[in-house]
């Protein structure tokens, strides 16, 4: 079996769940490759994303490693064998991989939380709206990565639109909502575009008015991916080098916790979608 030179965020999720597993019991990774009758390295490739595995093998090492959360080795079940290419493959090579990483991740989300201090959530941006923040880049971007960057981001509105849908939770500070990003004319349009989003039934937007005061994590960009398991939880998080990813108990725990301090500061949908109109009024 043939190392993958590059795992995605998915595929090394899933090995770091396993390296918990093990270490959970104290077994080396010799000692679990002997058991599992493979070579002594192959544990750590597995652990390391480099190599995928079986379903079966899977569930052989879940016994190996007396794990009897039925939940999580199902969720880590459908995370086996040959991952089936994504519609963000075809981007691969030619945009920065975690902007794949992300959409794949939403993909296989079965709910998302998302947090943005002066940003518009990705999957609710326009095409015009997309095109105003790459065009800010410095140095430049090329043309054509542009327009693949934007056609990306567009794809991702499916973990919103497609069938079935995961619940979405998003929160948006007012101060994204008044940023004129590419003109008024375009901040109109997608203003109007987060109305029409907000209706959705799996959709909850909510946004934190300036007279919240301050919150946990102002100035973040991040997004919290749930999971079959809550054990397979990941967060996504924005930063100047690019996404950073946190998937350790503890870290997952605080996420949840600030994200809940500040969906108590929100307004509730409908005064939400209220503030936006007035916004939106006010260009």
């Amino acid at each position: 079996m043939a190392p993958r030179p590059t795992p995605t965020v998915r595929q090394r999720r899933f090995g770091a769940e396993l390296r918990r597993l093990r270490e959970a019991i104290g077994m080396s990774a010799p000692v679990a490759g002997e058991r599992l009758g493979a070579d002594r390295t192959m544990i750590s490739n597995i652990e390391a994303g480099r190599f995928g595995i079986s379903e079966e093998r899977l569930r052989r090492l879940a016994s190996i490693y007396e794990c009897d959360d039925a939940e999580l080795i199902d969720a880590l079940a459908t995370m086996t064998g040959g991952r089936p290419k994504g519609w963000w493959d075809e981007y691969r090579g030619k945009i920065p991989p975690d902007f794949l990483d992300v959409a794949e991740l939403e993909h296989h989300a079965t709910a998302l939380r998302t947090l943005q201090t002066i940003h518009i959530p990705g999957p609710f941006q326009t095409e015009e709206h997309a095109r105003a923040l790459f065009d800010l880049f410095v140095p430049a971007l090329p043309r054509l990565e542009v327009e693949l960057r934007i056609a990306q981001r567009m794809a991702r509105h499916t973990v919103i639109g497609n069938e079935p849908t995961a619940p979405y939770v998003g929160l948006v500070h007012e101060a994204a909502l008044r940023m004129q990003t590419g003109g008024r004319q375009v901040a109109r349009a997608q203003l109007q575009r987060l109305l029409e989003e907000s209706e959705r039934p799996n959709v909850r937007l909510l946004v934190i008015p300036f007279t919240a005061g301050g919150f946990p994590m102002a100035g973040d960009t991040m997004m919290y991916v749930y999971a079959a398991s809550p054990r397979l939880d990941t967060v996504e998080v924005d930063s100047r080098s690019g996404a950073v990813f946190f998937d350790s108990p503890t870290q997952l725990a605080n996420f949840r916790r600030r994200l809940d301090l500040v969906e108590q500061l929100a307004l509730n949908p409908t005064k939400s979608r209220d503030l936006i109109r007035e916004v939106t009024h006010d260009l």
